[in-house]
Order: structure tokens, then sequence, then C-alpha cells
């Protein structure tokens, strides 16, 4: 009971809560005002780096709940229809819409924070890449796997830009996600784990400093 109440006390720590809004603004933020980039039918996600870097520094839990936060903005842009594609998926399968909206984020932040933790035991800088790197890959499986079952609206879709003849999971992979996912992954690795050192160095910074003005009250 003593580790629950100090784990709980350590999470809602005044510093842990500000990184967390401060993560939380930015996912919601890039998501909806400038973190997308539209290449091919579907938006660039930047919004998985802050997702990372939560699942990094606090854990599964807070990597599915930034991954919820990014899903449901994502929700209110498709119901909003802000691109033909998120029309057709929202138009003809909005129950499979909701459901891979939300899930594929969410799962995203939490497996990459649990697989952080695991590692980490080991190799916290293999860790840091492990993390990076599972967020996009389990953000676009989840994707496929919801695209595959839309099938009807898949469909709908190939039609309206004249790839009807195609595959449709050959469509999905090839059309969808090839460079969405490319660029998503090369990001994460390359970008992630970088600010996470820079956060990891500024909190050793504020440690030093606070031991420091510790010792001098003391004199």
């Amino acid at each position: 009971m003593e580790v629950t109440f100090m784990q709980a006390k350590k999470l809602l720590s005044a510093r842990n809560i500000a990184y967390t809004a401060v993560l939380l603004a930015l996912v919601i933020v890039l998501q909806a005002f400038g973190g997308t980039i539209a290449i091919g039918a579907v938006q660039l996600n930047f919004t998985l780096i802050p997702i990372v870097l939560g699942a990094i520094l606090f854990g599964p839990l807070m990597g599915a709940v930034l991954g919820f936060a990014c899903g449901a903005v994502v929700l209110v842009q498709v119901i909003m229809g802000l691109s033909p594609f998120y029309t057709v998926i929202w138009t003809y399968s909005p129950v499979v819409t909701v459901f891979t909206c939300i899930v594929k984020t969410t799962a995203a932040g939490f497996f990459a924070g649990l697989a952080y933790r695991l590692i980490a035991k080991k190799s916290q800088y293999a860790a840091v890449f492990v993390a990076a790197g599972l967020v996009p890959v389990i953000n676009t499986g989840l994707f496929i796997l919801g695209c595959l079952c839309m099938g009807n609206a898949i469909s709908v879709f190939q039609g309206d830009i004249g790839q009807g003849g195609m595959n449709i999971f050959v469509f999905i992979v090839v059309v969808l996600v090839t460079w969405n996912f490319f660029i998503e992954f090369a990001v994460n690795l390359l970008v992630a784990p970088a600010i996470h050192r820079i956060v990891a160095v500024a909190e050793r910074a504020f440690g030093k400093k606070h031991k420091n003005n510790n010792s001098a009250e003391q004199a």
C-alpha cells in the first residue's frame, strides 16, 4: 500500500503534472493546427513524437492517455470531413472509423511505454529507440487493420480517385500507408530520442541546481 501511495505521489508531483500538461497541449495543438502534412490520401502525423516522449518519461498509462487525446482530435477531424478520405470512411463506416481513430494511437502509446520499461532495465539507450519506433509501427498496423475492416468505404474511395481495379490490401499499403509510415518512422527515430536526451540533461541540471540551493540554505 505504501508503494502504491508513493507511486501515485510521484506521478502527481507538480513537475510531472506540468510536463504532462505540456505534452498533452502539444498533442492537441500539433494534431489540430500544425502537426500534419498531407501526403497522399492520409495526413502525416507528427503528434506521435509527444506520445513517444510521454510513454518514455511517464510510462504506458501516460502514453495511452496522450494517444487517446491524439485519436480523439483525429476523430473530430474525420467527422468534420477535413479530407475526402475522412468524408468517405465516416459516411460508409462510422463505427469502425471511431474504433480505429481512438484505438490505434492509444495502443501505440501504451505499448511503447511498456516496451521502454522492460528494455530500459538492460539498456536505456536501446529502450528509447524501440519505443520511438514502436509507436508508428503499431499506429500504422492498426490503421491497416481498421481499413481492412471498412472494406466498403475503402472501395468507394478507390473508385473516387480512379484506383478501383487495385487489390484492396495493396491499395491500403501502397497508396494510403507507404510514404506516411516510413517518414513517421524516420522522424520518430531521429527526433524523439534527441528530445528525450534534452529532457534528461535538463532534469539533471535541475536536480543539481536544487541540490546546490538546499546546500546553500543549510549553510
